[in-house]
């Protein structure tokens, strides 16, 4: 699968390397297409994954705020709600295309 915004490839990994937690896809931390992400200052927290690490994705033309975000240190039991391991994966904003 691959993560695409406007001309650049953020992520491409196969569908059994992803993460579908609540309707988003979360791609591993080595799937990342190198030199396309720089930490935001947006802060986030979630009451069961924990604090979340958003990512202004892309460059040039096709950059987008807050594009992408992960969740780097899990709250006790985000494993076991999820069923895998998921620190560091990171999903996508609705504006970036995840296809097949």
């Amino acid at each position: 699968m691959k993560a695409v915004y406007g001309s650049t490839v953020l992520a491409e990994a196969p569908r059994e390397e992803l993460v579908k937690i609540e309707g988003n896809w979360y791609f591993p931390p080595s799937s990342l297409t190198e030199g396309q992400f720089a930490p935001s200052d947006t802060a986030y927290h979630c009451p069961w994954k924990g604090d979340a690490q958003y990512w202004d994705v892309g460059h040039g033309d096709d950059q987008l705020a807050d594009g992408a975000w992960s969740y780097p240190d899990l709250l006790p039991g985000a494993v076991e709600r999820v069923g895998t391991e998921f620190a560091g994966y990171v999903a996508f904003d609705r504006r970036v295309t995840v296809e097949e």
